[in-house]
């Protein structure tokens, strides 16, 4: 396949050294239509060589204010406007896209639409060629290999698993080197060892050539490690940029923009009086921690004269078994690429889902989650073997006929929205199919999921996070007995999030078993019942949450990493390995009192 035609630029003027890298002030804007700025009088300062986190909730402006740097505010997403934007100096509203892109790279939220050649490499030396480097070729391997993709690199794109074209779109960003570097949520479905690999590679960039590093996120823990400041946004405007370790100590303004503790800071403030005072610094990273807490646990008897602590409430569930919902027996399913060869995602799988079952399906990019999600819906036939849902076999039975007994709700959010506002797209399936309380059920659960005042504008022109909670809400309408969600909490802050939980809860009478492929570590803790653990197409562990974060080789194998508290837990040597920041809390309790 010829290489894309390379289009030769005029390099950057020379930036001036003693301006800021992004300089805001006074920045306005509204998009057209909408009832609120999304943006309001914003100021702002980032110096050469910070690695920022921009945090806030769900429809806060983040995304918005990021898109300003780089000009596609307004320059591609149009609306009215006032303030400027100065990148090392320069407006950019003199400037195209395409010559800030020689200062600001930018990976987005919906990174699939970022992607434009046919294969990951090709899409990787895209920008390279085409602002005339010389060393394309070099920038290009280097970007694969830091990032894992180079054994992936000649995969068509539409072929990669969610998590592997998030990667590919950063390695595109990254081969660039721009002096400035923003990323749209880095961690979104991206399994947690790439995250870190991710998040270390940005950093290096950071460190080692002085890139200036903004980032989105959600992940309180990512944010205390790797963060030097934190930009707070809440309903468009900039409460406060301060260093990382002042910022996770304003706990009352993170609690409003629903930006939780990250599990080692709630872990300080509940033990140390000291911290919870304001008398000792927070705890931002899991070594940090657990030299904290050292002390109060070291006062402890021996851990084996602790009795088993937590209360049923807090366990996970033993492994009954309910009524079968779902069977796969011998699956194996895959696609032929372009080339002709066959590539099987799903190799010999077998799976039985029951009643009650809470399943986490974990396992790292391109494991085979989303394509058992579709075999599971009905939406695609197995290549070899059998699946039942529901006591009916797959092969004889529509998807539509399914979708009275199992919805799906697809990793992209996007491609659920079919109406013109979000209330007729939920109402769709309860509409179409006659219920009698159709028109309650939908404001029901546009309320649940906190949507009433958005549900009348297009899904499509919402947040990322917005357009998460839309799709629960389509799917939660549908009230199915089986329930799969394809990485239902990417990009949801923390109030989100445990809204989501809290539906699913509230919904357990219709839903009688739900499978959530995730990489939220935090999620399988909480919520999850059951772990299944893909690996190359195959499961390589059916267990529980506890024994998976206890078992190193299967998190290692399946490029998993437990949770902060899990982490902390076990390196304190607690009796039974802790998987809220609460058994944590009162397993030291206990052992305070025993001492």
């Amino acid at each position: 396949m010829p290489a894309p035609t390379t289009v030769a630029t005029t390099a950057p003027a020379d930036r001036r050294t003693d301006a800021p890298a992004i300089e805001v002030r006074g920045l306005t804007f509204r998009y057209p239509g909408a009832a609120q700025d999304s943006l309001h009088d914003v100021d702002l300062t980032i110096e050469p060589g910070d690695f920022v986190a921009v945090v806030g909730g769900n429809g806060s402006g983040k995304t918005t204010l990021c898109k300003a740097f780089n000009g596609l505010v307004p320059h591609f997403w149009n609306g009215d406007i006032t303030g400027r934007v100065r990148v090392h100096g320069r407006s950019t509203a003199r400037r195209s896209v395409g010559e800030i892109a020689h200062d600001v790279g930018y990976v987005f939220q919906d990174f699939g639409n970022q992607l434009v050649r046919p294969t990951v490499r090709g899409d990787v030396s895209f920008g390279p060629l085409n602002f005339g480097h010389e060393d394309w070729a070099d920038r290009t391997d280097r970007a694969l290999a830091d990032l894992g993709l180079s054994d992936i690199a000649e995969t068509h794109t539409w072929q990669l698993s969610g998590g592997q074209q998030h990667l590919t779109a950063l390695a595109g960003a990254l081969a660039l080197a721009p002096s400035v570097l923003v990323v749209d949520e880095p961690a979104a479905e991206v399994d947690p060892r790439r995250a870190a690999v991710v998040y270390d590679h940005l950093t290096r960039l950071n460190q080692e050539q002085g890139i200036t590093v903004v980032v989105i996120e959600h992940h309180a823990e990512l944010i205390a490690r790797y963060a030097r400041s934190v930009v707070l946004m809440s309903g468009g405007r900039v409460r406060w940029h301060l260093p990382v370790r002042e910022a996770l100590a304003r706990r009352e303004d993170l609690a409003d923009a629903h930006v939780p503790d990250p599990p080692v800071v709630a872990l300080g403030r509940a033990l140390v009086a000291e911290v919870d005072r304001g008398e000792r610094p927070v705890p931002i990273t899991v070594d940090e921690c657990v030299d904290l807490l050292r002390s109060v646990v070291r006062a402890a008897p021996d851990a084996s004269a602790v009795a088993e602590p937590a209360p049923s409430g807090a366990m996970p569930r033993a492994r009954r078994r309910g009524a079968l919902v779902a069977r796969m027996v011998g699956v194996e399913h895959g696609y032929r690429t372009v080339s002709g060869d066959r590539h099987t995602v799903l190799q010999g799988l077998d799976l039985d889902l029951h009643d009650g079952d809470r399943v986490a399906l974990v396992g790292s990019n391109g494991a085979g989650k989303s394509t058992l999600l579709s075999v599971l819906a009905g939406l695609a036939v197995p290549r070899a073997g059998a699946v039942e849902v529901d006591g009916r076999d797959t092969r004889s039975v529509s998807a539509a006929t399914l979708a009275d007994t199992v919805c799906y709700l697809m990793q992209r959010p996007e491609e659920m929205f079919l109406q013109d506002s979000v209330r007729a797209d939920v109402a769709m399936h309860p509409h179409g199919r006659g219920l009698p309380d159709a028109d309650a059920l939908v404001e029901r659960v546009l309320d649940r999921v906190d949507l009433t005042r958005l549900a009348d504008r297009d899904g499509r022109l919402l947040s990322g996070g917005q357009q998460r909670r839309s799709t629960l809400a389509i799917g939660l309408a549908m009230r199915p007995r089986l329930l799969l969600l394809d990485e239902p909490t990417s990009s949801l802050d923390l109030r989100s999030r445990d809204d989501v939980i809290g539906m699913l809860e509230a919904l357990s009478d219709h839903i009688r078993c739900t499978v959530v492929a995730t990489h939220d570590m935090h999620l399988v803790a909480e919520w999850a019942s059951r772990v299944v653990v893909l690996d190359h197409g195959q499961v390589i562990a059916d267990t529980d949450p506890r024994t998976l974060f206890s078992s190193p080789d299967v998190l290692e194998r399946a490029r998993l990493v437990s949770p902060q508290v899990a982490q902390v837990g076990a390196a304190l040597a607690l009796p039974e390995l802790p998987l809220t920041v609460d058994e944590l809390v009162r397993q030291v309790r206990t052992i305070e009192e025993l001492a």
